[in-house]
Formats: structure tokens, sequence, C-alpha cells
């Protein structure tokens, strides 16, 4: 931006629309959890009532008992497969790189769905299991646990969560430096002393922030225990059960700001952990060689292979059946359930949401350049530049369904109450269509775009500003052919980032539908709701295969473009 003028204008726009789509729908949310549902101040009476309510205070333990079960296993399962790829000399490693990020492809709903095939009254294993015992034991027996509960949430839960960890171990990993190896080798250090002394110090960053993202996922996710919960409740199937099942809005939001503490918490500690690993890194840093060790080579590879089975077996479970007639009784081919008919969902939901994550990529995309962009390349005070690039990054911290919470009471209210005034509410007019849905996803989701932008524009030369304010060009010129093509990939990384996690949220939507633009994850919450869990699997499995072929044409293009931008600096040199 050219001139002090334009800089504090675009800057501000900016600033507008962090506090028009998030800061004041969140105050509005922690504003109704002091009222009563018919809008009378109560003070804290709320969060009085939720902790001596004895159903909702189980809720409260029962997130904590799950989510903090899931970090540690998830934690050991992604160390190790992590460690295994990146320590270790083994074929297949591509492969098992893309297996570890199929969940990423799949909403958290699908995995229950699997694990009630799998594991339900009439479940493949169940069935296997109880033939086995009868005919060895002589006696009639049923399958020894109840997939419905804590054990079906934890195993959703960690197959959700475990590619998210497994990429911050592979960073880490990958950014240790192999100089300390070699210097503990010289000194006599054996291999189990090298990763107590070497390994595990270089990465405990790395370690914090993987257990801390793996307890927000887990503590904040509604889809898996909304499919496989049963009568074990969990905060965020509270919020659900508050806001749609007795039109709660009060109780609903008080759910909702208990739900922010912890996730605050752990963000802060992951900020403050991400701040040390960035300042511990080298650009001196020697990339890790692995040494060859049949022993340990194929122990990886059989470590590795058991993981990504357990991944295939569990998402390929649902596809499977999804293509069968009726599970277990007729197990013919057949596409009925794709038709979507008498089932409490239809495929009008599915491109909703190809329509909303369309259009969330490319205003997220834009959205998250411009943060990113004021934070590296405006001409203005450095606290103010680096305004959009902090307002961004604490979304981070707020749950999906927190945002959507927030945004039904926002955007569904006459007026705005701001301090010591209430105006009248300008933006009404979205609440039900498609762009509500978009908004919330944004700001869901823009956290890791802008400091993904950031960092790409930071890299860039600040002499090609230099020369062009030089030469007289004007800023706007030097972005669109300087600027962006430079940050291309990145761009490309973003488009790609909001358009698969918006197709497969549900948190951030869940309360945000209208009649004409109920999504495909909101869908299969009803399908399943109805017992229609084969149209439920059938529309998952639609989801995962728009993204995985999404992720085939981003492979493409993005090796294309990275050829070209190869060739284009092999001509420059």
């Amino acid at each position: 931006m050219k001139g002090t003028k334009a800089s504090y204008l675009f800057i501000g726009l900016i600033f507008l629309y962090f506090i028009m789509f998030f800061f004041l729908p969140l105050s509005q949310i922690m504003k109704m959890a002091l009222y009563d549902n018919s809008g009378v101040y109560i003070g804290l009476k709320n969060f009085a009532e939720y902790f001596s309510s004895p159903n909702m205070l189980s809720s409260f333990k029962n997130s904590f008992t799950v989510s903090g079960i899931v970090t540690l296993v998830t934690f050991l399962l992604a160390f190790f497969y992590a460690y295994s790829i990146s320590r270790i000399r083994f074929r297949g490693k591509y492969i098992f790189r893309y297996i570890s990020m199929l969940s990423l492809f799949t909403p958290t709903m699908l995995h229950g769905i699997a694990l009630v095939y799998l594991f339900g009254r009439q479940g493949i294993v169940s069935n296997i299991l109880v033939s086995w015992l009868n005919t060895k034991m002589g006696t009639a027996h049923v399958f020894p646990f109840d997939i419905y509960g804590a054990v079906g949430i934890v195993i959703s839960e960690v197959i959700y969560t475990f590619p998210h960890a497994y990429l911050i171990l592979s960073v880490s990993f990958a950014m240790s430096d192999y100089r300390l190896y070699e210097a503990a080798e010289t000194l006599g250090a054996g291999r189990f002393r090298r990763f107590f002394t070497v390994t595990l110090p270089s990465v405990k960053y790395g370690v914090v922030s993987a257990l801390t993202t793996i307890f927000i996922l887990s503590f904040t996710d509604m889809g898996a225990p909304k499919i496989v919960g049963g009568q074990y409740n969990v905060m965020a199937v509270d919020i659900y059960k508050q806001v749609i099942g007795q039109q709660n809005f009060s109780m609903g939001a008080t759910v909702a700001v208990l739900l922010l503490v912890p996730a605050f918490i752990a963000f802060f500690v992951d900020r403050a952990i991400q701040k040390k690993q960035d300042a511990t890194f080298s650009s001196k840093s020697v990339p890790y060689t692995p040494d060859k060790n049949l022993f340990a080579e194929i122990t990886a590879f059989t470590y590795c292979l058991l993981v990504a089975l357990l991944i295939l077996g569990v998402i390929g479970t649902s596809v499977v059946v999804s293509f069968l007639k009726f599970f277990p009784y007729d197990m013919t081919f057949s596409l009925k359930h794709y038709m979507f008919k008498y089932v409490a969902g239809d495929i009008s939901s599915y491109f909703n949401s190809l329509k909303m994550s369309f259009g969330t990529a490319v205003l997220g995309t834009a959205a998250s350049f411009a943060a990113a962009y004021a934070a590296e390349k405006i001409r203005a005070s450095e606290i103010l530049k680096r305004t959009p690039y902090m307002l961004s990054i604490m979304t981070l911290a707020v749950p999906g369904l927190v945002i959507g919470l927030a945004y039904i009471i926002f955007f569904n209210s006459p007026t705005i109450s701001l301090p010591f005034i209430e105006v009248k509410n300008p933006l009404m007019f979205i609440y039900g269509t498609m762009l509500i849905l978009i908004l919330a996803n944004i700001i869901h989701f823009i956290a890791v775009p802008v400091m993904t932008l950031t960092s790409t524009l930071k890299k860039q030369d600040r002499e090609y500003d230099s020369v062009s304010a030089s030469m007289g060009v004007h800023p706007v010129k030097t972005l669109f052919r300087v600027t962006l093509p430079l940050s291309i990939n990145a761009v490309l990384d973003t488009f790609f980032y909001f358009f698969v996690n918006s197709m497969v949220t549900i948190s951030a939507v869940i309360f945000l539908y209208g009649q004409d633009t109920k999504v495909a994850t909101v869908a299969i919450v009803s399908m399943d709701d109805a017992g229609d869990t084969a149209a439920a699997a059938a529309m998952a499995s639609l989801i995962l295969f728009t993204n995985m072929a999404v992720k085939i044409i981003y492979d493409i293009v993005s090796h294309y473009i990275k050829k070209k931008t190869a060739a284009w600096q092999t001509i420059q040199r």
C-alpha cells in the first residue's frame, strides 16, 4: 500500500472484519451465559446450575477423561509412526504418509459409523468373535464390550487426531540437527542413549505442541461422540442437546464458555512452545541421515503397516458397507444408498457442501492473504501491522461449536449490544444463507493459513518492494506481478486447506444451516439419528471421494507450478 492513509485504511478494514465476525459474536455468547432463556440477567446462576447438575457435571468429567486418554494414545501412536518414517530406512514411506492423512479427508462421523459396523451388535468383528467363542466354549456368548460409550469415542478421536499429531511431530523430527547425533556417536553413545539424550530433547517443543493439539481437537469435537457416544455425554454434545434439543440457548452458551477455558489454556501453552521451537531452529542445521539397520527397518515397517491397516480398516469399512445392499443380510453390490431416497437427507446436501467449501476456499484464501500481507508488506508501525496476524491466530483457540453458537445468537438478533449502547444489527440478512456458513468456516479455519502465508511472505526478498518503490511502481501492481506469483504454492495450500476442512466440518455449521442450505455433514447426523446408517456412510464416503479427488488435482497443479517456478529460478540465475 502506498501512503500512510491507504495503509491504515487497509489494516482498519481487516480489523473491522474480525470485530464484526469474531469478537462481537463471541462477546454475545459470553453475555448470554449471564442471562436466562427469557433474557433476564441472572449473573453466574447458569454456571452454578451446571455444576450442581449430576448429568452435566458428569459430561464435564467425561470430556477431560476421554480427551486425556485420546491425547496419550494418539501421541504414542503418532510419535513412533513419525519417528519410523523420519529416522529409519524402509520402502513405502510415501504410501504410509498418504494413508496417515486419510482421516483429514473424512468427517469424524464416518469413524463412528465404521465402528458400529465393526463392533456393533451386528458388527463384522462382533459376529466373528462371538461365533468363535460359541464354537470354542460351546455356550452362548455376547460381545465383550459395548462400542457405544467411552470406548467408541476414544477410538474415533484417536483416528481423527492422529494425522494432526503426526504432521507436527514429523516437522519436529525434520528440524533436528544431524551434527548432534554425530557428536554423540563420536563420544561413544549407543542408540538408546542417543534417543534419550539427543532425539527427545530436540523434539520436546513438538511433543508439547502435539499433546496440546490432540487435547483441543478431541475435547471440542462433536461428530464422533454424537454417533457412538450413546449415554456417555461430553460437553460438546451437551451444547448440541441444549440448543437443538431443548432450545435452551443460555445454558448452551454457558457450556460453550466452559468449553473455551481449557481450549484457551492449551492454545496459549502451544503458542509459547511454538515460539521456543522457532528460536531453536538454525539454518545451519544438517538434515538427519538414517543408518542402515535391518532389524530397525523391519520393526518400523511392521509398525507403520499395522497403524496404516487400522486407519484403512476403519475408513474402508464405511466405504465398503455403503456399497452393500443391506448389511449384514444382503451383501450384494448396490448403489441404492447413494440415491438417498426415503432417508433423512438428500443429494442436495452434498452439493451445498461443495458450494460452501468452494466459497470458503475462495474468500478464506483472500482474507488470509490480506492478513498476512498486512503483517509483512504494509508500511505502518510494527504493532499496528501485526494486529491482523494476532487476531487471526486467536481464532485457533475457539472451538467450531462455540463459533456456530455465537453466530446464531449474534446474526439472529435485531440489535447489537455494545458498551452503554444498543444499535441495529445490519447483518441480520445473512442469517440462514450460505454466506453465514462460509463466514463461520473462514473464522474457524483462518489461523493456520495466515501463519503459512505469513511465513511465505517473510521469506521473500524485501529488495523486490524496494526496487518497485524506487521505480515508482504502485504496490498493487507489485502485488499482482511479483508477490502473488512468488506465493502461488502457499496460496494453493491455503485454498486446499479451506476446501477440505469445510467439507468435513460439522461443529461450525450444525447450528447455522437453513432449509435450503443443509450441508452433507449435517445430513449425516440427521440420517444416523433416523437409523439410516448405510445412507449416512454413503454421504460420508462421498465427502472422502471428493476430498481425495481435490487432493489429486491439487498435487498435479502444485507439481506443475513448482516445475515452472524451478525453471524460472534457473533462468534468473
